[in-house]
């Protein structure tokens, strides 16, 4: 039964009211927004306290701002650690998801030799920071294969990759940015388990669209940016961090007064939680908008979005599977919402430009983006669309039309 006025429904298996999600959100009445993997919307709960902050900082000065917010601010340890099931002081705030990971990549002591055990549908500044860690310090990369079955990474031969090789590190990425497939990483986390191997998950596009739980992932680092499926603000993310990697001492490469104590004039001593992964200076506008996008995702409910979502997606699938020239390019069982596709004959900016057009958001993914994936697709580029639950049926049909209509013009 539906609350009046609000997005939410009390019963324990939520059911999405539409009407009022769309109503939350200013930007559906513009664009048929089918870019939630590269932003999604934002809804007014996340804008206005980012907006109140602002007002507040140039009203009282920014130190005193942030100490008026102090239990807004925690609440986004507490909200972010209640999505993915943790501790508040397992979690670092970030500039974005990349941060994140290249923090958490600067706590481990790597040495020449050592092996970092990743997919082959890694996110590419992933794939980037491996390569620099080999220029830098010798290490080797190895990617474990594929599974045959398209799938996404054949979780057996990985294990047996970690028992052979025994990697430094091991990394996954959960749903790679340039295609709908989501990796099995909770499989790969238990092997880690067993052989006691370090373990960092990049669940930049799963946060929001999935239910995370980091006990379950057997991760011992996950990343994860807030503006994509949390909805949340640019140039936010978090860094989780287990408690076994707290307790070891693992530290980023470089500390400051906010992640470390000046002990005495030669040494300094590392805060005990994932803030040891923080600087000092934070936007706190953008933490306040995090923690309220966060919030706002566990009230809408990760159950009912995690049906919708995906249902959204295999809809645009179904109506681009018949169109001329257009080509599918998602695998896995149970693809995410990340529809992908190549266009026989076009331009991918004029394409592109073309939906824009027609007030289509959507975004484009280049061999660049995804060397192994795309070379095995045999694709340079593709058109990535990406739903998300508080999209339609009639925006899905809409978006199917175009495009068929412009895959269908003259080449």
């Amino acid at each position: 039964m539906k609350k009046h006025g609000s997005a939410f429904t009390s019963t324990p298996e939520p059911l999405l009211d539409l009407d009022a999600l769309r109503a939350d959100t200013p930007g559906c009445d513009s664009v048929i927004h089918f870019n939630n993997a590269g932003c999604g919307l934002m809804a007014r709960p996340v804008l206005q306290p980012m907006l109140d902050h602002l007002q507040l900082e140039a009203a009282v000065g920014g130190y005193e701002a942030s100490a008026a917010r102090a239990a807004g601010i925690a609440d986004f340890y507490a909200a972010t650690a209640e999505l993915v099931n943790a501790r508040p002081g397992n979690i670092a705030f970030a500039a974005s998801a990349t941060h994140a990971y290249t923090k958490a990549l600067s706590a481990i002591d790597f040495r020449p030799g050592d092996v970092v055990l990743t997919t082959r549908n890694d996110f590419v500044s992933n794939q980037i920071a491996f390569l620099a860690l080999r220029r830098r310090h010798g290490v080797e990369i190895v990617h474990a294969p594929d599974h045959p079955d398209g799938s996404g990474v054949d979780v057996a031969a990985m294990a047996a990759l970690m028992r052979s090789r025994r990697p430094r590190l091991g990394a996954a990425t959960h749903v790679p940015t340039n295609s709908g497939l989501v990796q099995p990483v909770a499989e790969i986390g238990r092997h880690c388990r067993e052989l006691d191997l370090l373990y960092l998950v990049d669940a930049c596009q799963s946060a929001g669209q999935f239910a995370l739980d980091v006990e379950e992932i057997g991760c011992d680092l996950l990343t994860a940016t807030c503006r994509k499926f949390l909805r949340g603000p640019r140039g936010s993310g978090f860094l989780y961090v287990s408690d076994r990697v707290l307790r070891a001492g693992y530290e980023p490469l470089y500390v400051d007064m906010h992640g470390a104590r000046w002990t005495a004039p030669g040494s300094y001593r590392p805060v005990d939680t994932a803030a040891r992964f923080e600087e000092w200076e934070f936007p706190y506008a953008t933490v306040l908008g995090c923690a309220a996008a966060v919030r706002y995702a566990l009230r809408v409910g990760i159950a009912p979005v995690a049906r919708r979502t995906p249902a959204l997606a295999g809809r645009l699938r179904e109506r681009l599977a018949g169109v001329p020239g257009v080509r599918l390019l998602d695998r896995g069982p149970a693809p995410a919402a990340l529809v992908t596709f190549a266009i026989e004959g076009r331009q991918p900016q004029p394409f592109k430009a073309a939906l824009d057009e027609r007030r289509i958001n959507s975004a484009l993914s280049f061999r660049e983006f995804a060397q192994f994936d795309f070379a095995d697709k045999d694709v340079e580029w593709c058109l990535r669309l990406s739903p998300h639950y508080y999209n339609t049926e009639d925006e899905v049909d809409a978006v199917a039309a175009g495009i068929a209509e412009l895959a269908g013009r003259t080449r």
